[in-house]
């Protein structure tokens, strides 16, 4: 099972080129600074901490994913047929509207349900991965400055912020190299007591609210 979910992170490494021209800068300007573009959830995904935390994660949750591959062929197998069922039905010559439709929510509590156990089940994966990715950006901006000060780029880039751009403005394989130097690996089992950064975020500004909430209001002149 693959276990990364989101923000399509396996994304190669080289930047599309879109059709629309980037605005050449004056040459002052271009004399003044050198521009990169890096695209860090692909360096992120492509660095040997992460690559290796990937195979880690298949051993130490070897139990978690096989109990979800089979809870997930049994949630299937049980739906299956109820899919069919309610395709004949509305493909019927006067389907009934009523019984269609308690198909249809019967499907979709079951899809629900099944989906909720299974990230349940999956909960530890989950988080481990959150772990693996704080850890990597922990050192991704002191890889994108050292790669950034060695090639003498004044200005770094992501990918989302630029029209166009000739690959010769490509940081990402420079980046990537300080960062698997930098950062070999990972560990995938987070310790005693941690939580996510957003979890530890709301946390502090809850607390921060808190705190001045229980401080006397000043009055100004």
């Amino acid at each position: 099972m693959k276990l990364l979910t989101k923000t399509a992170l396996a994304a190669g490494l080289a930047l599309a080129s879109l059709t629309a021209p980037f605005a050449a800068a004056p040459a002052t300007a271009q004399a003044a600074q050198k521009v990169a573009i890096v695209n860090l959830p692909a360096v992120i995904a492509n660095s040997s901490a992460y690559q290796a935390a990937q195979t880690a994660q298949q051993t130490t949750f070897a139990a978690q994913l096989q109990q979800a591959e089979q809870r997930r062929a049994a949630l299937q197998a049980q739906i299956n047929p109820l899919m069919s069922a309610f395709q004949t039905a509305r493909q019927s010559a006067n389907p009934d509207q009523a019984a269609l439709q308690q198909q249809a929510q019967q499907i979709q509590q079951l899809q629900q349900t099944g989906q909720a156990e299974l990230n349940q089940i999956l909960a530890p994966v989950s988080r481990s991965e959150t772990y693996v990715t704080e850890q990597i950006e922990e050192r991704l901006g002191a890889a994108v400055q050292a790669a950034a000060q060695a090639a003498g780029v004044t200005l770094v880039l992501s990918p989302d912020t630029v029209l166009w751009a000739d690959n010769a403005h490509n940081l990402n394989e420079a980046v990537l190299n300080q960062l698997n130097t930098m950062l070999p690996s990972v560990q995938v089992t987070p310790p005693e007591g941690w939580v996510p950064r957003e979890m530890r975020q709301q946390q502090e500004a809850a607390a921060a609210a808190q705190a001045a909430q229980g401080q006397p209001a000043t009055s100004g002149r």
